[in-house]
């Protein structure tokens, strides 16, 4: 311990300089590397080795463990899904372009809907002798450039004017208007028809005609689909709710689309709330209602029995009823399973053109259905004042850490990365659950920031570096008979970190 003092007692002003600029340099340093991984990943250094510890830990335990943890991963993880309500490129989103020189899709979302079709619509695994024209479509499908998909589009319906998957890459991408391209998907059902018919009976006779015949039926059960949101885009809503209810009995279609949302939007819109009641009772008996769609559209049913005779001051003032109470479970459940949905109902966020895939529980699927339920929560009365007085207290209920979840299964994980993805630039993306800044963070601000003087902009300045000072010190240190300005150093350095780090804290 007296050796220790001596080297103290013993060091120069010089000494203190280069430990203090060292010390502020090499805090800087991490605090910078800190921010930028923060920045890029959303998360801290240490957090990250946490987790790859946290992941390479489970492979050291037993068989059961693993697999637990596998089918958990599998569950929270995020991944992209078709938008069931997607929109028209040519008639929409092009047009969306022209006008506002912004792009609404991005590159990614725009392959992730290339490969789909690829995958849907040609003939891979066919050990057939391909048609030319079939062959020319497939390279369709590959092509990023939109002119050119239309002009390859166009030579292969010269080559084959019956081509449906050329018909509907037109109706998609090249038609100006929603009735331009309900006529090009009614051709293309008519051909991929036919189709479907001719290669059924072939492939029951040999099985090399089944991924033809797989490729004609998911064509036929597409072009129904794309027709039905045709007719409900155009007003003509019992013919778009008869399609739906065609395609729910179509197994081709549940790999493309979820068809139960597009029913129960196209009810809403008739205002059928009695038969969008019966129908979600019926989901709800097969334990089919996790998307957002059908939860919201519960707690919008429940609202709508409430909330004509609801008011804020007045529930203020007394206890919630019965009937009350079922509603704001509902919308407690909704908020739960998409946090992001009610800015955009409430019009806190602008809302901007869906994308084409959607990550559940995340930014993009509460944007895909804010797009297209707006209207129907402003058109039942009450509806959006009791979702503003009562959304906010779902997060008290929610454990924490809120990953866990509370009803449903943990949030994803890594969905801001996905919506990022999918999401156009111009759109702040919703990030749930908040982050924290770092602790790391924040500590190697304070270990930079602590050792620099106000009063000399900033340089490492210790008080026996400057002579007045020094002078001051050493008469000082003669009146109370320390050991010279270095001690004083020492003191004033720690009461200066305690009052830094209270700051940051605070």
């Amino acid at each position: 311990m007296e050796s220790l003092d001596t080297f103290f007692n013993n060091t120069t002003s010089q000494f203190y300089v280069v430990l203090t600029g060292t010390s502020s340099f090499l805090s800087g340093v991490m605090m910078f590397l800190e921010w930028l991984h923060y920045t890029y990943f959303g998360m801290s250094i240490v957090d990250r080795v946490v987790s790859v510890v946290l992941h390479i830990f489970p492979f050291l335990g037993s068989s059961k463990s693993k697999e637990n943890d596998s089918k958990a991963k599998k569950a929270t993880d995020a991944k992209p899904f078709r938008n069931s309500l997607v929109l028209f490129r040519g008639a929409e989103y092009h047009r969306y372009k022209e006008q506002t020189s912004r792009e609404p899709l991005t590159d990614y979302d725009m392959s992730l809907t290339m490969l789909e079709y690829q995958a849907f619509f040609t003939n891979e695994g066919a050990k057939l002798e391909d048609d030319p024209a079939d062959l020319l479509m497939a390279s369709v499908w590959k092509e990023p450039d939109r002119m050119q998909r239309v002009t390859t589009a166009h030579k292969v319906l010269e080559m084959n004017p019956q081509c449906s998957a050329a018909l509907v890459l037109l109706a998609e991408e090249q038609a100006a208007t929603i009735t331009e391209s309900e006529e090009l998907f009614r051709q293309a059902m008519r051909a991929s028809e036919v189709a479907y018919k001719h290669t059924t009976a072939l492939s029951h006779q040999d099985s090399m005609y089944k991924p033809i015949h797989e490729r004609n039926a998911n064509l036929c059960a597409y072009c129904k689909l794309r027709l039905a949101y045709c007719n409900r885009k155009l007003g003509k809503f019992k013919e778009a709710i008869k399609l739906y209810r065609d395609l729910l009995k179509d197994d081709h279609v549940v790999v493309m689309a979820n068809v139960q949302e597009n029913l129960i939007e196209c009810l809403l819109e008739m205002q059928s709330y009695s038969e969008v009641s019966q129908f979600l009772a019926k989901q709800e008996e097969l334990s089919l209602i996790k998307s957002t769609s059908m939860c919201y559209t519960i707690a919008l049913l429940k609202a709508k029995a409430v909330g004509e005779k609801f008011c804020p001051e007045t529930v203020s003032r007394r206890s919630l009823n019965s009937a009350e109470l079922v509603a704001v479970e509902a919308i407690h459940r909704a908020v739960e399973l998409n946090p992001h949905v009610p800015k955009y109902l409430l019009e806190l966020k602008s809302l901007v053109l869906p994308p084409e895939h959607v990550c559940k529980r995340a930014d993009s699927e509460a944007v895909a259905y804010a797009f297209h339920h707006i209207h129907h929560w402003k058109r039942v009365e009450g509806a959006l004042s009791l979702l503003g007085s009562t959304w906010e207290g779902t997060f008290r209920r929610i454990p924490f850490p809120l990953e866990r979840g509370h009803i449903f299964h943990a949030y994803p994980a890594h969905a801001e990365s996905v919506d990022r993805q999918l999401l156009p630039d111009y759109h702040e993306v919703s990030v749930f659950p908040q982050r924290d800044t770092p602790f790391f963070m924040v500590f190697t601000g304070v270990l930079c920031f602590s050792f620099h003087d106000p009063d000399s902009g900033g340089i490492p300045l210790p008080s026996g570096h400057d002579p007045v000072r020094q002078d001051c010190h050493h008469r000082l240190s003669r009146r109370t008979g320390e050991a010279g300005p270095d001690r004083h150093f020492r003191h004033f350095f720690l009461l200066r970190l305690f009052f830094v780090s209270r700051k940051f804290s605070s």
